[in-house]
């Protein structure tokens, strides 16, 4: 079995069966269900980003959320998935809970899926965990923290074992149902876990219906071979957007925002920025199947 995670409105925890009544109760006027669900309804936007916030910190090393924050207000986006997510983590974020903090910031709601869920640092303090995230201006129907592959960075002489850090939610947009999955993948040169990575995910994609987003930081570019059972199933949504990596000066493309067959890509761009060690994309989608 999975591990079930708990779906969190604008950056407080709730039980997952209340978390379905609020979240589809709290929904801005422009996410609410004004069109019946039907084969001739109009495609329905919806503008995605990924972004590898680095803890925090800038291309400066400075920690600096108002500054993440500001940056991901920017981009305008209805759905971010985000990478490198500290919630009471260490020193170097302040021991700040990034993913309630970003949420309340943005006045959006927001998943957090831990890699990493440690002991306190201290005696009677709040768990360490490292992980990614999900921010959404429309309400989230489900969340779910999946396993995959993984190399721990945490324990001496790590084998690849499963462990979670995979996030998916479903978000009704305007009535469209549509899952979208956030990742960030293995940093090493060798390929083989990453490999396992794309095996895994796919697996969990293969058991969801409906229209598919998935978006990451997947520390290879979209021609390496280890990507490559991914373009049988997705396509890359931003192919010629420019590099990501690092911030400043890009040589490498390694964020991406992948979509199913059945989602238009309207429009794609990388965000120049500084606030953290990676670039943003967005990217502009259409959704036309209506429902779940």
């Amino acid at each position: 079995m999975k591990p079930r995670s708990r779906p969190a409105l604008r950056g407080g925890r709730v039980t997952a069966a209340l978390a379905a009544v609020l979240l589809a109760t709290s929904a801005p006027a422009a996410a609410a269900d004004a069109d019946a669900p039907g084969a001739h309804a109009p495609a329905v936007p919806l503008r995605v980003a990924t972004y590898n916030i680095h803890a925090g910190a800038g291309e400066d090393q400075v920690f600096d959320l108002d500054r993440t924050a500001e940056a991901i207000r920017g981009l305008r986006a209805d759905v971010v998935g985000l990478q490198e997510v500290d919630v009471h983590w260490g020193a170097r974020s302040d021991f700040v809970d990034e993913a309630r903090a970003l949420a309340e910031k943005l006045d959006m709601r927001v998943f957090f899926a831990p890699i990493y869920d440690m002991d306190p640092a201290t005696q009677g303090g709040e768990r360490r965990q490292f992980g990614v995230a999900v921010l959404s201006r429309y309400p989230l129907l489900y969340a779910e923290n999946h396993e995959i592959t993984r190399l721990s960075t945490q324990t001496p002489d790590p084998v690849p074992a499963p462990a979670p850090g995979f996030a998916e939610v479903v978000v009704n947009v305007r009535g469209s149902h549509v899952h979208v999955y956030t990742t960030h993948l293995d940093y090493r040169a060798d390929p083989s876990v990453r490999a396992a990575q794309v095996a895994d995910m796919l697996d969990v994609l293969a058991a969801d219906r409906g229209p598919k987003v998935l978006v990451g930081d997947f520390n290879a570019e979209a021609a390496a071979p280890e990507l490559a059972p991914l373009w049988r199933h997705l396509r890359d949504a931003a192919p010629g957007s420019g590099g990501t990596y690092p911030a400043i000066d890009p040589v490498k493309r390694i964020d991406l925002v992948t979509v199913s067959p059945d989602i238009t890509v309207a429009g794609a761009r990388t965000v120049a920025s500084a606030a953290s060690d990676h670039r943003p994309v967005v990217t502009d989608l259409k959704l036309h199947r209506r429902g779940r």
